[in-house]
């Protein structure tokens, strides 16, 4: 059996419950060892192989997966925070399913998340925005030229850009033509929920010399929105008094 495991966004701790178990009744571990942190490492048990995906190929990570197979063992797949953002699993999976073998998969929490838990912010503010868009920059892996940081701007929703750290002049210039004005809030988190977590609130505008001026090159994520500077929202209607749910009737107004 192989059990794919979001290792969560970062602290040893926010894995889920049910990944932590996960890890500590695996026979083998291939943990993508350039972002997940390695005191997750600790909940496994003493005998239990570990292999670091950041050195090997799709190839080699298969490899070790049926030869544990092949020994009755249990394999856990160990991704950074959720697998199925950015993760490649699909095309773990669909292997496995031509060679017969089970898995499934445990969530994590994604470091989008932990970045708002950073900045104490909602992404779904009440008449500031009420989508959020997951996005990355087209570098040596290309993006589908409909989902354009252009095309995506023009929606003024929130929107969150994975994997562009090194590209954030390009990355201002691209919002700024799709509709964002240079001074719309943003926000920088260099390793979410990490021990050394680094947070900055600037602008579309300042991205770049945002990150220059605190030496953030990698392993970080950029919000862009309203929703950063939390102002200008009206209280949830859920919560109003005066609204009536399924649960409770709504008072008149006065």
């Amino acid at each position: 059996m192989v059990h794919f495991v979001g290792a969560g966004s970062g602290a040893a701790d926010l894995i889920t419950v049910r990944g932590m178990r996960l890890l500590e009744q695996a026979d083998v571990i291939i943990y993508a060892g350039s972002l997940v942190n390695p005191e997750l490492l600790e909940y496994k048990k003493e005998d239990c192989e570990v292999y670091n995906s950041a050195k090997m190929t799709l190839e080699e990570v298969l490899e070790v997966i049926f030869a544990a197979e092949e020994k009755g063992l249990t394999t856990v797949r160990l991704h950074t925070g959720d697998p199925s953002l950015y993760g490649a699993i699909r095309e773990q999976m669909d292997v496995l399913d031509e060679k017969g073998i089970a898995y499934d998969y445990c969530p994590g929490v994604s470091s989008f998340c932990g970045a708002a838990s950073a900045l104490n912010l909602e992404y779904t503010l009440p008449d500031v925005s009420q989508s959020v868009i997951i996005t990355r920059m087209a570098g040596r892996t290309p993006v589908p030229e409909k989902e354009s940081i252009e095309s995506f701007a023009a929606h003024q929703a929130t929107m969150v850009v994975f994997l562009s750290t090194g590209m954030l002049e390009e990355l201002s210039r691209r919002l700024i033509a799709g509709g964002y004005t240079a001074d719309t809030p943003a926000a920088i988190v260099y390793k979410a929920t990490w021990e050394d977590e680094k947070k900055f609130i600037c602008t579309v505008g300042t991205l770049a010399q945002t990150a220059k001026e605190n030496n953030i090159t990698k392993t970080a994520l950029m919000i862009i929105g309203d929703v950063v500077t939390h102002s200008r929202y009206n209280r949830s209607e859920l919560y109003n008094p005066e609204f009536t749910t399924e649960f409770r009737e709504g008072t008149k107004k006065a």
